[in-house]
């Protein structure tokens, strides 16, 4: 991979709840900043391993960290990750506090209305956490009366149960472990979320869950630009285009998720970065 710029996280009033604090990153090398161009700020929920997270020393890591400074070395400018809770990304995209969104983010039809979409850069699905002993094989099941679904706020899961388990009793958290601590209590029948991240949850509470992996519903991740900004996003279109090319996504998948890559692969399913 291309060397990449400096790398700045900032935070929002919303990192500051988090906890999360202004800091100078480590130089990763790179070009440097283009003559008069600002840093580009990225918009991340830095709580979403493997692609966007915080590694042992608090700096931010995974697949999507290192999409986001590969493309800033595209645009040779600098790099600020800017983290926030998920459903803050969106208003601060809108309120120009950051120029992108990269972060794990579906490119719904709900929020075309908000924001404009890059080309897509990764394709996943909705699948299911459950409890061990649960008698639940499918998403039909979660229709029987009584059923009761843990979401993550403001995420295609909660989405999804809205519109089509109306009668289903519904908890919603900001931290989607929560989510996997109600079913492995027993007190959600299921976990609506991406695919790769019910795979890793099942794989850390084997006693007590198990995944259902493959998707009722297909989706797709892209980068989320501010309506009528297309230059930018153009520009976004080409990075993802030739870092698609050189095998840059399969390198990402090889350095951050090569046990999911052979299982997914191993059950006939499409891995999620290509």
């Amino acid at each position: 991979m291309e060397k990449q710029p400096r790398t700045v996280l900032a935070g929002l009033a919303s990192a500051l709840a988090l906890g999360l604090f202004s800091l100078l990153m480590e130089s990763c090398g790179g070009p440097g900043t283009a003559a008069g161009e600002p840093p580009l700020r990225i918009g991340m929920d830095l709580t979403y391993p493997p692609f966007e997270m915080l590694d042992a020393s608090g700096r931010p890591d995974g697949a999507g960290v290192r999409l986001a400074g590969e493309l800033a070395a595209h645009l040779e400018r600098d790099l600020q990750i800017v983290p926030m809770e998920f459903s803050g990304l969106i208003p601060a995209l809108k309120t120009g506090n950051i120029d992108l969104i990269l972060s794990s983010m579906t490119a719904t039809e709900e929020r075309r209305e908000s924001v404009d979409f890059s080309e897509p850069y990764a394709f996943t699905g909705l699948a299911l956490l459950v409890a061990k002993g649960s008698n639940i094989q499918s998403v039909e099941d979660l229709k029987a009366p009584g059923r009761v679904i843990a979401a993550k706020t403001a995420t295609t899961g909660e989405t999804w149960a809205i519109d089509h388990l109306p009668q289903a009793k519904r908890v919603v958290f900001e931290d989607q472990s929560a989510c996997v601590l109600e079913v492995a209590q027993g007190r959600a029948d299921a976990f609506i979320y991406d695919q790769l991240s019910i795979f890793n949850y099942a794989k850390q509470n084997p006693e007590t869950t198990r995944g259902l992996l493959k998707p009722f519903v297909e989706e797709s991740w892209a980068i989320a630009v501010a309506k009528g900004n297309d230059g930018l996003r153009q520009e976004v279109n080409r990075f993802i285009e030739a870092f698609r090319a050189r095998n840059g996504f399969a390198e990402l998948g090889e350095r951050y998720l090569r046990e999911e890559k052979r299982f997914l692969e191993g059950q006939g399913i499409p891995f999620i970065l290509r």
